[in-house]
């Protein structure tokens, strides 16, 4: 399932936002999938992620309002990330990558995070 490749994308992502993450962490976020496709799609994710890290870090910068992103929760911003590159890199269907990253901050961060969340995605996708 996929379900699986990207949350474990999204620990990595938020991992990475604290230090360097090393090839140790990514091996074992790969052993917990259990299916070639579930690893295809983690590789997919990781590596549009570390490639385009910079522009999406301009995409969310832009479209904060009244916020600074230093002060965003790492845990949102680690969300926000998994679904910007789902979306802009690896052909997930909007409603797919914002429903997949609203269910993980529903799991992961506070009771009104996902409504900040959804509302800064559907800004950047949306803005011309």
């Amino acid at each position: 399932m996929r379900k699986d490749a990207r949350t474990n994308a999204f620990k990595l992502i938020f991992e990475g936002l604290f230090h360097e993450c090393d090839e140790k962490l990514s091996i074992e976020a790969l052993e917990q999938l259990k299916k070639d496709e579930d690893i295809k799609f983690f590789d997919e994710i990781m590596l549009a992620f570390n490639q385009n890290k910079d522009e999406l870090k301009k995409n969310i910068e832009e479209n904060l309002k009244n916020f600074e992103y230093d002060r965003l929760f790492k845990i949102d911003l680690a969300i926000i990330y998994l679904a910007l590159t789902e979306i802009k890199f690896c052909g997930t269907p909007k409603a797919v990558a914002i429903n997949e990253a609203l269910e993980i901050a529903k799991v992961y961060s506070t009771e009104k995070s996902h409504k900040f969340i959804n509302g800064l995605i559907s800004a950047i996708i949306n803005e011309k």
